[in-house]
């Protein structure tokens, strides 16, 4: 098992390279960032955890504009979205745009994928709010075709495009891991169905086992290998990073990799404090030594 970080990436977050490399320095696996290209003003829906959405949320960067700085100054670190807003981007570019990211970070991305939760956000980019899934898995397949294919086409319902060439392909073959970060039991079928793993953000850490456990059984009944599949757990730290006891628990639960970021530290990280929190966190590399 694996642990990174995810920062919250804003104009006043701080040098995303230098905290790129902080990352790497402090001996993490894997460096995050999430997504939300804008947010609309007076928006209805209710954010998922409830209560108000943070400010910092309508500021944030473009992922893969910020994780290409962080490729251009490590070299062994995952750099990953989480999670990228896929029916709200056209296909084709975007998968141009993560292809050359993995070129150019030598086979190093890893892509969290999701179909977005704001319904005026989806809508403003140009999906209806009710096909996001439709568009997400078909985002996904087509993309896939564009990674792996010469001549690359694709006839879905909601993306189509008659053959292409479109390069350069990524290093990684068949294309970046894309991991879905959804909750519920629809989500576990869609993984199995479409993607190469499952990335939710964790609330109970055995409600997280035990969704492993199903997923896992899910998988060999649909006639595929459990053992092909990721596990990547958004995990909320407490003050100095996971414990043994919890990153032991993470391990005997199935995860492959665990992602530490909660609301408390992104509103700080988004006002210029990435540098410190990541520092203050760095413990649960050596714990994980002993998991």
């Amino acid at each position: 098992m694996e642990v990174g970080v995810m920062i919250a990436a804003t104009a006043e977050t701080g040098d995303i390279a230098e905290i790129a490399r902080e990352v790497e320095n402090l001996g993490f696996a894997s460096f995050f960032i999430p997504e939300h290209p804008v947010i609309p003003i007076g928006f209805k829906t209710r954010p998922p955890l409830g209560g108000e959405l943070p400010e910092h949320y309508g500021r944030w960067m473009d992922p893969f504009v910020a994780l290409s700085v962080a490729a251009a100054v490590t070299r062994r670190v995952k750099l990953g979205t989480g999670i990228c807003l896929l029916p709200e981007r056209e296909p084709i570019l975007t998968a141009k745009v993560i292809a050359t990211l993995d070129v150019i970070s030598g086979g190093r991305v890893v892509l969290g994928v999701g179909a977005g939760w704001l319904r005026e956000e989806t809508e403003v980019m140009g999906t209806q709010f009710v096909k996001r899934w439709k568009r997400l898995r078909e985002s996904t397949e087509a993309m896939r075709v564009l990674w792996t294919q010469k001549e690359a086409a694709y006839q879905g319902e909601l993306v189509r495009f008659p053959p292409v060439r479109c390069e350069p392909k990524p290093v990684q073959k068949g294309g970046p891991p894309v991991l879905l970060g959804a909750r519920g039991p629809k989500a576990l079928e869609r993984v199995v169905r479409s993607y190469d793993g499952w990335c939710p953000v964790v609330g109970k850490p055995e409600s997280f086992k035990r969704d492993i456990a199903a997923l896992r059984k899910l998988a060999a009944e649909r006639g595929r290998n459990p053992d092909t599949l990721r596990f990547t757990g958004f995990v909320a730290p407490g003050e100095d990073g996971l414990s043994l006891d919890q990153l032991k628990f993470f391990k005997d639960a199935g995860a492959d990799h665990l992602v530490m970021f909660s609301q408390r530290d992104a509103i700080e990280m988004a006002a210029g404090r990435a540098l410190e929190i990541v520092r203050r966190l760095a413990p649960t590399v050596e714990r994980l030594q002993h998991a």
